[in-house]
């Protein structure tokens, strides 16, 4: 029991030991704990009084460097101040300089107008005493030619004018005679140039320059293979393509001779093929002209359907359009005819539409109006009428029939389009390198023509226009009076009728002009 009472009062005595060691080390824990805290609080404390100070010493570094910055921006931002300054002060002083000198100009100016307007008077007075002085030498010039010759002065001038009438009429006599000759020489004309066209057709020097072709040879011994044995080949193609083939001299060729253009470009075609084949005998002479035939046609037939495509005219009748195309073999003058009814036709169209006229029966007309001559050499006749008969056969209308037919007045013109049709192929015609007209030839004589007006005296400038059928001529009004330049221009037509040779007539133009100019300001 006492052991047992021990043991309790030993177990009890164990739990407060227990106890109070555990309130003794839990009292150490929070008065250690706050000991630490202290000391952590105080170390904070440090460095936060350490991290102030870095701050405010850093912050004086910062604030010192920005204020150096700040000075260094505000001397710098000073001296530009002070170089625009300067500057401004130069050109405000330049500027004065300028003023000052412009000032000085204008006084001088106005010192040389007031002296001017000081001469002018001096002159304007000398000048009226004069006038007057010839104003009574004048009369007394007339007083005594009246006394010498016995007439008044209105006797004088009456006589005076009886003279130029009498020049004139003389004057017009002869310009009357000259529009005969004229006439005549037109005529003649006209009578040349279809003995010409009747020329070009078959014979004289420049037919021979549009009526042969040559064929380059690879070698000189394909001569003797176009010849054949016996002359068996060249018989052959001649006799085939109805052309003169000449072998001669000329190395490394062949001339094709014949006055029909489309014969002449069959028989090219085919010896240029037979060269290139090689194979030369009578039996491939046959069969390669015929090819070549098949070809010319269907290229006539489609430049016809070109020539109609680009200016828009449709249904031709297909004969007609192939009849067309053979214009391209064909020349007139060294022009190609089917170039020309081109042109013809774009000129003719143009010139319909600015008068007022039906423009696709004159450019329809225009394009057939040569067709004559495809057949021409073949049918008797002008190839006018045998165009317009041609154009009749394929149901052409007959605003374009007679447009045709009167291109070149083998019929009466009776339409405007008849006229501006032959109109249009009359500059086509005409106009400078269209026909074999030299142009060195055609310039010389423009050049001519100016030099003549220009030595003239009172002649500023000369033109040369509309191809050489006027000359206008430009004065001087102060060397020149109204008189005087009716008198100029008829000098300058004589001059020019004695000095030049030139077909038709040279109209001449004198312009005198006053031109006054004043600026507002």
């Amino acid at each position: 029991m006492m052991e047992t009472l021990l043991q309790n009062l030993f177990q009890e005595n164990v739990i407060l030991v227990s106890v109070a060691i555990t309130v003794i080390s839990f009292i150490l824990g929070f008065f250690i704990s706050k000991y630490l805290d202290s000391q952590k609080l105080i170390s904070s404390k440090k460095v936060a009084k350490q991290i102030l100070e870095d701050a405010r010493r850093e912050a004086e570094v910062i604030k010192k460097e920005k204020v150096v910055e700040a000075y260094d921006e505000i001397q710098k931002e000073r001296s530009r101040t002070e170089d625009l300054l300067q500057k401004k002060k130069r050109e405000v002083a330049e500027l004065e300089i300028s003023l000052k000198r412009k000032e000085e100009d204008v006084l001088r100016d106005k010192d040389i107008l007031l002296k001017r307007d000081k001469d002018m008077n001096i002159r304007e007075e000398v000048l009226n005493t004069k006038e007057r002085q010839v104003k009574e030498m004048s009369e007394k010039y007339i007083r005594e030619l009246e006394r010498v010759s016995g007439l008044s002065e209105f006797e004088a001038r009456n006589i005076l004018l009886k003279q130029v009438e009498e020049e004139a009429k003389k004057e017009a006599a002869q310009r009357i005679k000259r529009i005969e000759e004229e006439a005549k020489t037109v005529a003649k004309k006209k009578a040349n140039e279809a003995v010409v066209l009747a020329i070009q057709r078959y014979a004289s020097e420049h037919v021979a320059e549009s009526s042969v072709s040559v064929v380059n040879l690879p070698a000189e011994e394909m001569k003797g293979r176009i010849i054949g044995r016996e002359g068996r080949n060249i018989r052959e193609f001649e006799k085939l393509t109805g052309v003169d083939l000449v072998v001669d001299d000329t190395p490394e060729a062949v001339i094709i001779s014949a006055f029909d253009p489309i014969r002449r470009e069959v028989a090219k075609r085919s010896l240029e093929k037979l060269i290139a084949d090689g194979r030369i005998h009578p039996g491939r002479i046959e069969e390669v002209v015929e090819k070549s035939k098949t070809e010319i046609e269907e290229g006539m037939r489609e430049e016809g359907e070109k020539a109609a495509y680009d200016l828009g005219i449709h249904n031709l009748a297909p004969e007609l359009i192939k009849i067309l195309g053979r214009l391209k073999y064909r020349t007139s003058y060294g022009q190609n005819i089917l170039q020309h009814s081109l042109e013809v036709a774009y000129i003719g169209g143009m010139v319909a539409s600015q008068v007022g006229a039906d423009a696709s029966i004159v450019r329809r007309a225009c394009l057939l109006h040569d067709i004559g001559k495809a057949v021409d050499h073949q049918v008797q006749g002008p190839h006018a009428l045998i165009g317009a008969q041609i154009a009749k056969k394929y149901n052409e209308s007959p605003a374009v029939i007679h447009a045709i037919s009167a291109h070149h007045y083998d019929e009466e013109p009776k339409t405007v389009e008849a006229i501006l049709v032959s109109a249009a192929d009359a500059i086509s015609a005409a106009r400078p390198g269209a026909r074999r007209e030299n142009l060195e030839t055609y310039l010389k004589r423009l050049e001519e023509i100016e030099k003549i007006a220009q030595s003239f005296e009172g002649v500023e400038k000369a033109y040369a226009i509309q191809a050489g059928r006027e000359v206008r001529v430009i004065v001087s009004n102060e060397q020149v009076d109204d008189e005087g330049a009716i008198e100029l221009a008829r000098n300058i037509a004589k001059k020019i009728e004695k000095d030049l040779e030139f077909p038709g007539e040279i109209k001449v133009t004198v312009i005198r002009e006053t031109r006054v100019i004043e600026y507002a300001r």
